[in-house]
């Protein structure tokens, strides 16, 4: 085994590169070449382990290197070492892993990335960084395996690992981190701290503030009230209703009494994909008009 900076990978400090032969042969075709970035021998062990597991349901995998910070990584890479993923650790000393992925996207040849933490605070910062997926430690063979094959299918369909993945809403469900398309997405209402997020699968809740979320989203959704995205998509129709029914629906929706709603002559709901009625503000109209008119 060769290293830069005269270290082992399970020596000390340092980057080490791997010679060709040490796979995981779990499958037919070219090895998923891996590069291991953490700061904790022990826990590049246990990925090198979970990786040499042997099962037809593996992608055949080839671990070409492993570093222990951002220095050790660049010089591997510096030297020339060639690798299709890298499973980072974002809490490394000095640079942190979220720093490394934002210069993998610089390089020439920009490998895939899969977080790999021990922590699910990051999340929705890494897959702003057109991360792959986001493992949490300890990390189960299950939930790596299926990381290693979202990258073997885009390799797979000829598509580079490193190319934008489809946009996501990442959320926390009972200890798991979830990558929720942005294409099933129905709506996104403010319900006091924090935001209940609908898709066409389960509702979650969110901590990020509305207005972020809509920056984020872009033109992929559409504020129909102070409090209340829809997905442009899943927009069915817009109706307007009758005063009575008007108060009743934005009370239900926007948190206000009935008669504070018709007092507000908010008379128009947009109805999405599932049946859901919500409020538009007099203020919004012409915009959500304007944006549903553009669809057709």
């Amino acid at each position: 085994m060769t290293s830069a900076g005269g270290a082992g990978a399970g020596a000390g400090p340092g980057a080490a590169a791997v010679a060709p032969g040490t796979a995981a042969a779990g499958g037919l075709g070219p090895p998923l070449r891996v590069l291991l970035v953490d700061d904790e021998p022990l826990a590049r062990l246990r990925l090198r382990q979970l990786l040499a597991w042997r099962a037809d349901d593996l992608p055949p995998v080839l671990v070409v290197g492993e570093a222990d910070s951002a220095a050790a990584l660049a010089a591997l890479l510096d030297g020339g070492l060639v690798c299709d993923l890298v499973l980072l650790d974002i809490g490394l000393p000095g640079r942190s892993g979220l720093d490394i992925a934002q210069a993998l996207r610089q390089r020439p040849l920009q490998p895939a990335v899969v977080f790999v933490t021990a922590h699910a605070d990051h999340a929705l910062r890494a897959f702003d960084l057109d991360a792959v997926d986001y493992l949490t430690k300890p990390v189960r063979r299950e939930r790596l395996l299926a990381a290693l094959q979202r990258v073997q299918r885009w390799r797979s369909a000829g598509v580079s690992a490193a190319a934008p993945a489809a946009p996501v809403l990442v959320v926390s469900d009972r200890g798991r981190v979830l990558r929720l398309p942005v294409a099933e997405l129905l709506s996104l209402k403010a319900e006091q701290k924090y935001v209940q997020l609908v898709s066409r699968h389960g509702e979650w809740l969110l901590d990020d503030a509305l207005s972020d979320l809509e920056q984020r989203l872009g033109p992929a959704v559409l504020r129909v009230h102070r409090n209340a995205l829809v997905a442009v998509a899943a927009v069915r129709a817009l109706q307007r209703l009758g005063r009575e029914a008007a108060g009743d629906a934005a009370a239900g929706d926007a948190g206000m009494s009935g008669s504070e709603a018709t007092a507000a002559a908010e008379q128009w709901v947009v109805v999405l994909e599932d049946g859901q009625r919500l409020a538009v503000s007099r203020r919004q109209l012409p915009a959500v008009r304007e944006a549903l008119a553009q669809r057709r």
